[in-house]
């Protein structure tokens, strides 16, 4: 492993007041600033005063421009299931460079993907690539209306579900907005949508069947689609209670209403997916991340039936789609070379180094007296600031006393390694999101939990309870 402090000198370790990095971190800041709002094209990356920036990546370790290197606990929003530089993706990549990156034609990388996914899916009997999860879920929403003749859809109040303008509602919106928890409000999330996306929107409280039951029987009749997430990360992912996702499939049936399961992030929980898992049996999934291998895509795919209405062999499609590197060989060939090692023995393991990381974090949480908590299932996590139950949104706290401990025990986790006055560190940082989310990595192991939860013992010490 690299070296853990600053070049050009060490680096002050920043007490719970976040002080800015120094050097090259603000060089390369200021002169993004000058030409992208923020400093970056990604809402994610901007944290104050700002980010980290990457130098390279190799296994789980990310090394940082001021020459710092942090245990990676994101893997680019928890795409990198194989972590950085894996050997065999990168040489599949290389070869296929060789051969060429996209062409018009098809290429027999996205037929060996997509035999692959149909395959190991329950759900799937076909698949259409897309050039990311975002863009699946516009192509997942627009089959369940063309199936359906419907164009309103229902989602779950606080998941996310990428920036198209009719999922962008109520995945961030505030305690003062919400409305009654039995019959949320539809809120938007960003500026910039479309005056009906409120309307055309039904959102719906998670692991709540009584309150789905009475608000489909309201509307059931107008909705195209219904998206879920089997393991939200947005919500803390809270576990589908009850047989939920079985419930869903049976009342979109009893409706009509296309059940679209996006599983762009939860894809990783099970070897089958996150619906398989949970029990759900959705008529359209969604993918991306972990299925490109690091590089972008996304795909969508389901039954027969609805998957036809983009079939072109018997004249015009009932749903046109494309896109200039759908599919392209280059993406095609590297996820096929990550989920090739993704064998059940592969999530068995992740499954259990993620358990034991989720059960000493949190008895760091309970042995220092702070709210807190490391949720999630499988090789997904996320530190939430509350040690109550998590079943859905409104689980999680909002406000600023929440939000200074979420920043304090961000900060804390990714300085754990950074050097003191003297040049002594107290370990090896970690990264996850501002907002907490993390995923273990195949690379992983034992030694990497033991840092996660020494560099969490640091960051509860910089938690203000006052």
């Amino acid at each position: 492993m690299g070296q853990r402090h600053n070049q050009g000198g060490v680096a002050t370790k920043p007490d719970a007041a976040e002080t800015a990095p120094t050097g090259g971190t603000a060089e390369l800041f200021a002169e993004s600033s000058r030409y992208m709002p923020g400093g970056t094209s990604r809402l994610h990356y901007y944290y104050q005063p700002f980010p980290i920036y990457a130098q390279s990546g190799n296994g789980c370790y990310l090394t940082d421009v001021e020459g710092v290197e942090r245990i990676d606990y994101l893997n680019n929003m928890t795409a990198l299931i194989h972590g950085h530089a894996n050997p065999t993706i990168n040489e599949a990549i290389i070869a296929q460079l060789q051969r060429g990156t996209a062409f018009s034609e098809p290429a027999e990388p996205e037929l060996k993907l997509a035999r692959l996914l149909v395959e190991r899916v329950p759900s799937l009997d076909k698949i259409r690539f897309a050039n990311s999860g975002t863009e699946a879920v516009m192509l997942a929403v627009k089959l369940a209306r063309a199936f359906t003749g419907r164009s309103r859809i229902a989602k779950f109040e606080g998941f996310y579900h990428g920036y198209y303008d009719y999922v962008q509602v109520s995945y961030s919106s505030q305690p003062e907005a919400w409305g009654p928890a039995q019959a949320p409000h539809s809120v938007a999330s960003s500026g910039g949508l479309a005056d009906s996306v409120e309307s055309d929107v039904l959102t719906l409280p998670f692991n709540d069947r009584e309150s789905v039951i009475r608000l489909l029987e309201q509307h059931g009749a107008d909705l195209a689609a219904l998206l879920y997430d089997p393991l939200c990360n947005r919500s803390g992912f809270p576990l589908p209670q009850d047989d939920f996702l079985s419930f869903l499939r049976e009342i979109t049936r009893d409706y009509g209403i296309v059940l679209i399961s996006d599983e762009v992030i939860s894809f990783r929980v099970s070897y089958e997916g996150g619906a398989a898992r949970f029990g759900g049996e959705p008529d359209l999934t969604v993918f991306g991340k972990i299925i490109g291998g690091g590089l972008p895509i996304g795909a969508v795919g389901g039954s027969a039936e609805v998957m036809a209405l983009l079939d072109p062999t018997e004249g015009p499609p009932a749903l046109a789609s494309g896109g200039t590197y759908s599919g392209n060989p280059l993406s095609a060939t590297a996820g096929y070379a990550a989920l090739t090692q993704l064998t059940p023995e592969a999530y068995a393991r992740l499954e259990a180094l993620g358990d034991d990381l989720r059960t000493r974090a949190n008895a760091v949480f309970a042995g220092a007296g702070v709210p807190g908590q490391v949720s999630g299932a499988g090789s997904l996590i996320v530190v939430v600031p509350t040690d109550a139950p998590i079943v859905n949104y409104r689980s999680i706290p909002k406000g600023p006393a929440a939000e200074a401990r979420m920043r304090a025990l961000h900060r804390g986790l990714m300085d754990a390694g950074v050097c003191d006055e003297v040049g002594e560190s107290d370990g090896v940082g970690v990264i996850v999101s501002k907002e907490g989310l993390g995923a273990l990595s195949t690379p992983m192991g034992q030694a990497e939990v033991d840092h996660f939860v020494s560099a969490l013992e640091s960051a509860v010490q910089r938690v203000d309870l006052a």
